[in-house]
C-alpha cells in the first residue's frame, strides 16, 4: 500500500507513520514530492490495519497497490522519476540519452578512441563490458580490473560517464572504483543474489530485460533491487526470443510504452542486441525513440571486422554520425529532444 500524506504533514508526524508502519514488522520507503510525501509499505500487507494508519495526524489518504510491485509502481511516486548517471539525467523530461560504445574493451586504446569519437559525435554515456558472459567458455570473457581501468581513463579524456556490466557480486566494489552505473545483463535479470547486492550499492542499476522474460518478470526483478533501498534504475529492453529466427532477437518496441504506464522508472531500449544486425540498428534505434524511449544504448566499433565479441552488430563511426541528426529530428518529432 502507499499512505499519501497532507501536503503540511510536519517531519515528526511522517517519522511516527513510519515508525508505526516498522511496528508492524514491515519496511517504508519514502518518496519526497513538491507539496506531499508518498509512503510505501513493503512486505505482507495482511500484517498492517489501514484504520488506525489513517487516523494518525499528518496523513491524508492510503491507497492500496494491487500489483505485486510497489517501489517499481507508477502510483508509488505519482510521476516518472529520473535516474542520474554521472552527470547526465535520464527519464523525467523531454531529454533522450544517448548511450554508446563497444560490446567488449579490448584494450585501452581502442576504449579510448571510441570514447572520442562517440563523445564527438554527441553521445552522453560510454558502455564497454569488462566481463562478458558469453555461450561459450573458450570465448573472449573481457579484461576484467584491466578493462575497468580503462574505461575509468577514457571517462578522465571525454568527461563521458561510464556504464559497464557486473556478473559477480563478489567484484561489486571493484567495478564500484570505476563504474558510474552498474548493468545487469540479460542472463542475470534474475540472480536474485546479484540484484539484493546491486540493491545496497550506491551506483545506478541498469537493469537489462531477460532475452525469456515477460515485461512483469523485468518490473518484479527490478523491485528486488529498490527493495534493497537503491532507487536508482532504469529498465532496459534488448529484445526477446520468439518462433522468429532471421535477426537476433526480436526487439519489443511494446514494452517501451507499457514499462512507462505500469513504472515511473526510465526506460531504455537497446536497439543492438534486440536485432542483432548492423544493417538495421538505426532503423530500429529510430523507432526506439518514437515510441518513448528515455534513452538509447547502440554499439558503436571503428573496426568491428576485428572486434572480439558481436562485431557483426556494431554500427561504423560513419553510420552513427549519419544517424544522430536523425535521432534528433524523430525526438524533435514526438515533443522531446536530444
Amino acid at each position: 500500500m502507499i499512505i499519501i500524506t497532507q501536503p503540511n504533514a510536519t517531519e515528526e508526524q511522517i517519522e511516527r507513520v513510519v515508525a508505526r508502519v516498522r511496528e508492524f514488522g514491515l519496511d517504508a520507503q519514502i518518496s519526497r514530492g513538491a507539496s506531499r510525501v508518498i509512503i510505501g509499505v513493503i512486505g505482507a500487507e495482511d500484517r498492517i490495519r489501514e484504520k488506525p494508519l489513517a487516523a494518525m495526524p499528518g496523513v491524508e489518504a492510503i491507497v492500496p497497490v494491487e500489483k505485486p510491485y510497489k517501489l517499481a509502481s507508477y502510483e508509488f511516486r505519482g510521476a516518472a522519476s529520473p535516474v542520474a548517471i554521472g552527470g547526465v539525467k535520464i527519464g523525467g523530461d523531454e531529454n533522450v540519452a544517448l548511450i554508446c560504445g563497444p560490446c567488449s574493451v579490448e584494450s585501452q586504446e581502442q576504449i579510448s578512441s571510441i570514447a572520442r569519437i562517440v563523445q564527438d559525435l554527441g553521445a552522453d554515456i560510454l558502455r564497454g563490458g569488462a566481463f562478458k558472459p558469453r555461450t561459450s567458455p573458450y570465448s573472449f570473457q573481457g579484461l576484467r580490473e584491466d578493462g575497468l581501468r580503462f574505461l575509468a581513463e577514457a571517462r578522465r579524456e571525454t568527461g563521458l560517464p561510464v556504464i559497464t556490466e557486473i556478473m559477480d557480486a563478489r567484484d561489486l566494489a571493484m567495478v564500484e572504483k570505476y563504474a558510474d552505473c552498474l548493468q545487469i545483463g540479460t542472463r542475470n535479470m534474475q540472480n536474485f543474489s546479484l540484484l539484493k547486492e546491486v540493491g545496497h550499492s550506491h551506483l545506478p542499476v541498469l537493469l537489462k530485460r531477460g532475452y525469456s522474460a515477460r515485461i512483469s518478470d523485468l518490473i518484479m526483478s527490478a523491485e528486488y533491487i529498490l527493495s534493497e533501498g537503491n532507487m536508482n534504475v532504469l529498465l532496459c529492453e534488448r529484445g526477446i526470443r520468439t518462433f522468429e529466427n532471421a535477426t537476433r532477437y526480436t526487439l519489443d518496441l511494446n514494452a517501451v510504452p507499457l514499462l512507462k504506464s505500469k513504472t515511473h522508472l526510465p526506460v531504455v531500449v537497446d536497439p543492438t542486441h534486440g536485432i542483432g544486425l548492423r544493417d538495421f540498428v538505426p532503423q530500429m534505434a529510430l523507432a526506439a525513440v518514437a515510441a518513448g524511449a528515455d534513452a538509447v544504448m547502440i554499439e558503436v566499433h571503428d573496426s568491428p571486422q576485428f572486434a572480439k565479441s558481436d562485431g557483426e552488430q556494431a554500427i561504423l563511426p560513419d553510420v552513427f554520425a549519419d544517424l544522430v541528426p536523425r535521432l534528433r529530428a524523430v525526438a524533435e518529432a514526438v515533443g522531446r529532444r536530444m
